[in-house]
């Protein structure tokens, strides 16, 4: 299918192809969206949650109480969870939460994400993301005049250095590289932007026959 490329000025930049295996997919599936960010964002926890065991607290070992007759049951520690400051019984240990999620899983999960965009007309082909000075101000206005509020831009396999100082100072404007393409960064945001150059590597990576 064919698209239109618009120029940070918002002017016509003549039309791109964009692969229907790539960008076409109708049937966009929720479930399988959801288990690629979920493998993202698992693979982001930090995992450095703790709590001290019965074996780590540091109280007597020692037997209180009588063995019989005391009316109540007999304990050999302070630290056993029961106790107030004993140790936390089950609790959460240092790990980590990433798991495996097979490649073409998640090579499909972002086609369907670029359809999604597609189909909810919430695309943007600009031909190039470059500034010829870090002005905010300038691409605020470049913004406002192609819709843009709320935004991912993808670049080429460099972004420009202008460009990324000056949409830093935006908020709801998030830049990346064109490798940096990821699922829940796409979904994150109302409007996908991509340039000619992120098309191409986009297609390069999701083809069919590289699927």
């Amino acid at each position: 299918m064919k698209i239109e490329v618009k120029t940070l000025a918002a002017k016509d930049a003549g039309a791109i192809d964009l692969d229907d295996a790539v960008f076409g997919i109708e049937e966009v599936r929720s479930d399988l969206l959801q288990r690629v960010v979920k493998w993202q964002l698992a693979a982001r926890q930090q995992g450095t949650h703790k709590t001290l065991g019965r074996s780590e607290i540091n109280r007597t070992k020692k037997r209180f109480g009588r063995q019989k007759g005391g009316g109540t049951a007999r304990h050999g520690a302070r630290s056993a969870p029961q106790f107030v400051g004993g140790g936390k019984a089950h609790g959460p240990r240092v790990r980590s939460h990433a798991h495996e999620l097979p490649k073409k899983v998640r090579a499909l999960g972002l086609r369907h994400a670029l359809s999604a965009k597609l189909g909810s007309k919430s695309l943007i082909i600009i031909d190039d993301a470059a500034l010829d000075a870090p002005q905010t101000k300038a691409l605020r206005a470049s913004f406002q005049g192609l819709g843009i509020s709320n935004a991912l831009v993808i670049s080429g396999t460099e972004v420009n250095e202008n460009f990324a100082k000056a949409a830093r100072n935006l908020p709801c404007i998030d830049v990346l590289p064109a490798q940096g393409l990821n699922v829940y960064d796409v979904l994150r945001r109302d409007t996908l932007v991509l340039t000619k150059a992120a098309v191409e590597q986009i297609h390069a990576r999701l083809s069919a026959k590289e699927a």
